[in-house]
């Protein structure tokens, strides 16, 4: 089989950092990426799950009205079961 070149553009500290976990593993960034590319040709996909692990705006907002209510800067109803909440719900005016 026959070699080819693949020329990409990193960020250099995000070079270095894969590298040297490459490197503790017993592995260079070839044989990384030559791994990687053979698992999206076997599965016809990304070979792991891509997620966004920081909490969108609306995620944030709530988290910080969240802590303003744990921490009493503001006053929140509460309901000792689900029932409660929505008998106070459905009866509202």
């Amino acid at each position: 089989m026959a070699n080819s070149a693949i020329n990409i553009n990193i960020d250099s500290t995000l070079k270095k950092e894969a590298t040297d976990v490459l490197n503790n593993l017993g592995l260079n960034m070839t044989t990384a990426i030559t791994m990687f590319l053979t698992q999206v040709v076997k599965t016809d996909s990304i070979p792991f799950a891509i997620k966004n692990h920081k909490p969108n705006k609306r995620l944030r907002k709530a988290i910080k009205e969240a802590d303003k209510i744990a921490s009493g800067k503001i006053k929140a109803k509460g309901y000792r079961n689900v029932e409660e909440m929505f008998n106070d719900i459905l009866n509202e005016d």
